[in-house]
């Protein structure tokens, strides 16, 4: 095999084989490929064997119909090899992965198969009779945690009518569902385990909302049995779910609701929709709740970082200049736990762009140093070598090229100690023509 048509070819006609092995071989074989090539995360053998034999809307499967490791392997014909360990399995070479996805035509529908298989796995009766406070054995559900984790996600990448009503037949009890618990603790390091929900669960409309499957969520939302605003044990309302993780089209959906309350902060980072989409880069989410009267752009999180510091921080130039269209935004609010501006935020991070809108504007100090360390705009670009935007300080007369911070460092001295030649020739160039 010289060349990728070479490998093609091969892999073409071993894909022949396998399916001319005809009956359960075959769909096995051709099974294990499917979530070898497709799944989202590696699976263990025993989570493979499991998925590969679950039939889409059955009630239950038999442990007598487990296949075994060995019996995978033959009936991939030599497309799959076993790992020294001898507990896991992969594909004989990372091109065959990438033959598998480029040909969708090797598998019918593949992320719409495998999200019915796992909706299917938690529609079984044995696994609905867990609560979601309740714990289960990993070895008597092998494949409960990457079902509960990743099922919306191949969903999402392609729905089906079929699993559009598995998913609607798991969300009508979720939050007792165990599946509930681990799609939480997945996603909310730091907080209680989700144990005992109480009067604040982890919705249906959460769920599909942290998913973002825009066909589900309006379907649900047109049942009117959840409460928009309801909030989960992190304070988190279905809307911060989805503007958080960049579900646009359910953002708008929920945005149309008329109760929807769009500056609702979660409890555990008092951060809103806006201020997530913000730091994340959701540019069209911004738009969408920009656009609604009944939020504050000036909304602070805990840390009394406003959405324009997390836009800055993160380096997303399209969102601050969103923000900084609006007449009621302040530019120059400093956090309470460093005293960091969003111009400060942007100089230390080297976001050139940024820092030039935020120069352009009256209402934005340039030299004003955080509560933490001391360092102005200026010496956070020179301690972190942006040399760019030293150059766009030093061009302004209302910045201190000789400021020296809380430990008596100064600009020059930063960059001398960092090593950064250029910078020092720029910061003694400045200096020079001051004291003329």
């Amino acid at each position: 095999m010289k060349n990728g048509l070479d490998l093609g070819g091969a892999y073409q006609a071993t894909l022949r084989r396998i399916k001319a092995q005809g009956g359960e071989k075959a769909r096995l074989g051709m099974a294990v490929l499917m979530w070898m090539s497709h799944s989202r995360r590696p699976l263990e053998v025993h989570e493979l064997c499991h998925a590969v034999v679950i039939r889409t809307g059955s009630t239950n499967h038999n442990s007598d119909d487990i296949p075994t490791l060995s019996t995978l392997i033959n009936c991939c014909q030599g497309l799959v090899t076993l790992e020294k360990s001898g507990s896991t399995i992969r594909l004989i070479h990372f091109t065959l992965q990438e033959y598998l996805r480029a040909h969708p035509d090797v598998f019918k529908s593949a992320h719409s198969t495998m999200a019915e298989t796992c909706l299917t796995y938690l529609n079984f009766q044995h696994i609905k009779d867990f609560s979601a406070g309740q714990p289960s054995d990993p070895r008597d559900t092998p494949f409960l945690e990457y079902s509960s984790l990743y099922w919306g996600t191949h969903m999402r990448m392609e729905i089906s009518d079929c699993s559009k009503r598995l998913a609607l037949q798991l969300l009508d009890r979720f939050d007792g569902h165990i599946s509930a618990k681990y799609l939480w603790n997945s996603n909310n390091g730091g907080l209680p385990s989700y144990e005992n929900p109480g009067d604040e669960p982890f919705s249906a409309l959460h769920c599909i909302s942290y998913f973002g499957i825009a066909e589900v969520a309006n379907t649900l939302l047109d049942m009117n049995r959840w409460d928009v605003n309801q909030v989960d044990s992190a304070g988190t309302t279905p809307l911060i779910w989805a503007a958080k993780h960049g579900h646009e089209e359910v953002v708008s959906l929920l945005l149309r609701n008329e109760h929807i309350q769009p500056d609702r902060p979660d409890s555990k980072f008092d951060r809103t929709a806006l201020s997530w989409a913000s730091a994340n880069g959701h540019e069209g989410i911004v738009k969408l709740l920009l656009a609604r009267k009944d939020l504050n752009p000036n909304n602070l999180s805990r840390c009394n970082r406003t959405p324009l510091s997390w836009a800055a921080m993160k380096g997303h130039e399209g969102i601050v200049k969103l923000l900084l269209g609006l007449k009621d935004v302040n530019p120059d609010i400093p956090d309470t736990k460093w005293g960091q501006t969003p111009l400060s935020l942007a100089a230390e991070n080297g976001h050139e762009a940024i820092v030039q809108l935020l120069l352009a504007r009256k209402d934005v100090s340039p030299d004003i140093p955080d509560a933490w360390s001391g360092h102005t705009p200026l010496s956070w670009a020179v301690e972190n070598g942006h040399e760019g935007i030293v150059k766009l300080m030093l061009d302004r007369n209302d910045v201190n090229p000789n400021y020296s911070n809380k430990r008596g460092k100064t600009p020059l001295a930063l960059a001398a100690g960092f090593g950064h030649h250029r910078i020092v020739e720029l910061l003694q160039a400045r200096l020079s023509r001051c004291a003329q």
